[in-house]
C-alpha cells in the first residue's frame, strides 16, 4: 500500500473490523453467562420467513406502490424473469402484550436506511426481516449480515404496539425492488403466515423444492468473527472472500456518506 491514502483507508478497515471482533467476543462471552444466543449470531426471526415492514413501496410498472396495496395477479418487474405477477401475499402480524416492553429482537426488523446500498439506494428507508437477502453483486445476502453501527441497523420500533410484515410469492423465486432496492421475493411458503389458509385454498400444499434465483452468502457469530479478521488483516495480507469485501465496500462506502452528511449539516 504505497499510496497515503490506500494505507489510510486500510487502517481504518483494520480498526474497524477488529474493534467488531471485540464487540462480537463480548456478546458471545455475555450471552454464555446468561445460558443464550448472541444475538448477531444467527440470522433467527419469529417469523420464520424474510418479510417486508407494512408500508415499503414496491415497484410495480405503473411506478411504486406500498406493498399492503398489491394484490395477487399484480405484475412486477423483476431482475431475472421480466415482469411477473405476483402469485400470493403472505402476511404476518404481531401485537404487544405488554405496550410498556420493548419488541423482542427476533421480531423487530433492520433498518436499511436511505443510500445505504449505494447512491439513493434504497431511496428510503427499507424495512425489512433479518433474514431477508438483498441482492448485491449478483450474490443474495441476508441483510443481518451487513449490520452496521450506523447505516444498517436493528429497528426498536419503540413507538409501535403491532407490526405487520408482508412478503411475494411469484411462480419462481426472484428480486424485486422495495424502496428501489433488489430483495428476494418469497423462496417457500411458510405456514405461519397469517392467511396461509389463503395459499392452501388457491395453490394447493406447497412445494420445498425451490430453488433460489442466485447464490446465497451468509455467516453465524462465530463464522463473523473469521471473516472480520480476514477484513482486518486485508491491508497486508488480503485473504477476503467475497462476502466479506461486499461488507467492507458498503461500510466504507457508508462512512463517506456519514462524513458528506457532516458537511452539509
Amino acid at each position: 500500500m504505497r499510496d497515503p491514502a490506500n494505507r489510510a483507508k486500510g487502517i481504518r478497515r483494520s480498526r474497524r473490523n477488529l474493534i467488531r471482533m471485540g464487540t462480537i467476543a463480548a456478546s458471545a462471552m455475555l450471552a454464555i453467562s446468561v445460558k443464550t444466543k448472541p444475538a448477531d449470531a444467527v440470522c433467527a426471526t419469529a417469523l420464520g420467513c424474510n418479510c417486508f415492514l407494512k408500508g415499503t413501496t414496491i415497484r410495480t410498472p405503473d411506478g411504486d406502490k406500498r406493498i399492503e396495496d398489491l394484490a395477487e395477479g399484480d405484475l412486477l418487474p423483476t431482475v431475472f424473469g421480466g415482469v411477473r405477477p405476483i402469485q400470493w401475499i403472505g402476511r404476518y402480524r404481531f401485537k404487544k402484550s405488554d405496550p410498556t416492553k420493548a419488541w423482542p429482537k427476533d421480531v423487530v426488523p433492520i433498518r436499511v436506511a436511505r443510500s445505504a446500498l449505494g447512491p439513493n439506494v434504497p431511496h428510503a428507508d427499507l424495512f425489512v426481516t433479518k433474514a431477508h437477502a438483498l441482492l448485491i453483486d449478483d450474490v443474495l445476502v441476508p441483510v443481518c449480515n451487513l449490520i452496521n453501527s450506523s447505516t444498517i441497523t436493528l429497528y426498536d420500533a419503540r413507538g409501535l404496539d403491532e407490526l405487520e410484515f408482508f412478503h411475494i410469492k411469484l411462480e419462481l423465486h426472484d428480486v424485486i425492488y422495495a424502496e428501489g432496492a433488489p430483495c428476494e421475493t418469497l423462496l417457500n411458503v411458510d405456514e405461519n403466515a397469517f392467511n396461509f389458509s389463503e395459499y392452501l385454498r388457491q395453490n394447493g400444499p406447497p412445494i420445498f423444492r425451490n430453488a433460489p434465483c442466485a447464490p446465497v452468502l451468509g455467516f453465524g457469530g462465530r463464522v463473523e468473527i473469521k471473516s472480520r479478521f480476514r477484513s482486518a488483516i486485508s491491508p497486508w495480507i488480503d485473504r477476503r472472500q467475497k462476502l466479506d469485501i461486499i461488507r467492507d465496500k458498503l461500510e466504507e462506502g457508508e462512512i463517506a456518506l456519514l462524513r458528506q452528511s457532516e458537511l452539509t449539516s
